[in-house]
């Protein structure tokens, strides 16, 4: 059964991964790359700040901090747990695929994937009562995550994985994030 699955698995990523090209090479190396999406972040904290004033504004920060703290932590004990070798790395398909980028790391799981979606999970909990297109924001991690498709270094189940970490990390930090203010910091 896991056999069958990693099968499937490689046999995806090696068709997404055929679909780039040379032309979009330099597009997908640029998403791929946190601080690009710093305007994006600047956005939030605008919005979390006119929301909820400067103190909540640091302690959403703070959260997030702990929530990639924490998850680059978990990827990085699940990557060495398990020694997936990187898609990059994989001599059974290196051959057949686009190699963009390159990283001698493990695969298993996403880190990009597992962060991206803790964030966006936190915050969107954060600031949908105040903006009715925060879904929006699930956008970010799931173009930031097919770049490592696109460039060689990770399967789909490594972005999958770290999306279901992220998504529960995201969501068991905002709950922890809620009773801190039903506690600490009552309206």
């Amino acid at each position: 059964m896991l056999e069958k699955l990693l099968s499937l698995d490689t046999n995806l990523f090696v068709f997404l991964n055929g679909l780039g090209s040379e032309t979009y090479d330099g597009f997908w190396l640029f998403i791929t790359k946190q601080t690009h999406w710093t305007p994006l972040f600047l956005v939030l904290l605008y919005i979390i700040y006119k929301k909820l004033g400067r103190k909540q504004m640091l302690y959403v920060l703070l959260f997030v901090a702990v929530i990639i703290l924490i998850t680059d932590q978990c990827t990085n004990l699940f990557k060495y747990g398990f020694q997936r070798l990187r898609p990059c790395n994989n001599p059974e398909i290196k051959t057949m695929i686009r190699i963009v980028q390159s990283r001698s790391s493990f695969s298993f799981f996403s880190g990009h994937a597992a962060n991206s979606m803790a964030a966006a999970m936190f915050i969107y909990h954060i600031i949908k009562p105040y903006f009715k297109y925060a879904f929006l924001l699930f956008l970010w991690p799931l173009i930031f995550a097919y770049s490592r498709i696109y460039l060689g270094l990770h399967y789909p189940l490594d972005i999958l994985c770290g999306y279901l970490f992220g998504m529960t990390t995201g969501f068991i930090a905002y709950k922890l994030y809620q009773f801190t203010q039903i506690k600490y910091f009552p309206l």
